[in-house]
């Protein structure tokens, strides 16, 4: 098995070379007049190219704590959350995103060592049975050090680096992309803290600052995805503004993800539990895409990819 993993490995960075080769003398064809062919976008995450702006990418949630406000939390479980992630993947989930603590409203945190030990041993059983990138759902440099030695390749960071800034040269030294969200205060705290002008704007002057903190330790600009932070520390009627101005948003000039997944602004909406929310999910999700998202981060891996790809190809989009 170490053979293979290892082989598997030589393989990636050989077509990820091959890849960037390729994107270069399109760059230079288009450069040259001679190729009408849009510019390259891709998020290399260690090794793993992933496309933007072509089709849209579909971000698998995998909690392995005990109090996700969805119901899918898998702590002590790390066998079943293996087979989880492994199913999302064969439903067709272009990364996984691996958590330990929740970010619910109220949530208590947890120690760096209680998350470790969470989220660790899922991510080195999978990466013995997938050959998709795995993120680690962090706000601790050290999870996130301990998580990319294991084998994740990208960060998603909820609180957009303005909690520990150290997280931004983490992913400059490893050369790894990172998730920017926007949140207020902590989980505990966080829904207290909805007093904006404009949510809009708001939220996207925090992003700009937390790109910029990134940019500023050392990651490649291109390489920083931002997240407006759907339910954390917003309202509503906020949240549904956040969705209708998605595309402003875009001015960042930043990769855009877009977590609506099973929130509360869609039981709000819609009543019911949060595992009863597939209807509203697709339609956030239908509606961020065609708004701007080059990446939705999502449950339901198998119902929202075919929600992706038919809003896809509505857009002219490649789909497949």
């Amino acid at each position: 098995m170490e053979g293979q993993i290892g082989a598997a490995g030589k393989l990636i960075a050989r077509t990820s070379r091959l890849r960037r080769e390729l994107e270069g003398l399109c760059d230079d064809l288009r450069q040259l007049g001679l190729t009408s062919l849009p510019p390259s976008r891709y998020l290399d995450c260690r090794g793993f190219l992933l496309p933007l702006g072509r089709r849209t990418l579909i971000m698998g949630i995998l909690n392995v704590t005990p109090d996700s406000f969805s119901g899918d939390g898998l702590a002590n479980e790390p066998e079943r959350a293996i087979e989880v992630g492994c199913r999302m993947v064969e439903e067709g989930a272009d990364i996984l995103d691996v958590g330990g603590e929740s970010t619910r409203p109220g949530a208590d945190p947890v120690s760096a060592e209680e998350e470790k030990r969470r989220v660790l041993p899922v991510i080195e059983g999978l990466m013995t049975k997938i050959m998709t990138p795995i993120s680690i759902d962090t706000s601790k440099p050290e999870v996130a050090q301990a998580a990319l030695a294991a084998g994740a390749q990208l960060i998603n960071d909820v609180t957009g680096l303005q909690r520990h800034p150290d997280m931004a040269h983490l992913a400059a030294e490893s050369r790894t992309p990172i998730i920017v969200m926007h949140m207020r205060g902590t989980p505990k705290t966080m829904m207290d803290l909805t007093d904006y002008d404009d949510v809009v704007a708001e939220v996207a002057e925090c992003l700009a600052s937390s790109v910029e903190i990134a940019c500023a330790a050392g990651v490649p600009r291109d390489q920083v995805i931002v997240d407006p932070g759907f339910g954390f520390a917003k309202t509503l009627e906020q949240n549904l503004e956040l969705l209708r101005r998605l595309s402003e948003l875009k001015a960042l000039g930043q990769p855009l993800l877009v977590g609506t997944s099973r929130k509360s602004l869609i039981g709000q909406v819609l009543g019911g539990e949060a595992q009863d929310r597939v209807e509203g999910n697709a339609a956030t999700v239908a509606f961020a895409i065609s708004h701007g998202a080059d990446i939705v981060r999502v449950h339901e891996v198998k119902a929202m990819v075919r929600v992706a790809r038919m809003t896809d190809a509505i857009l002219g989009r490649p789909w497949q």
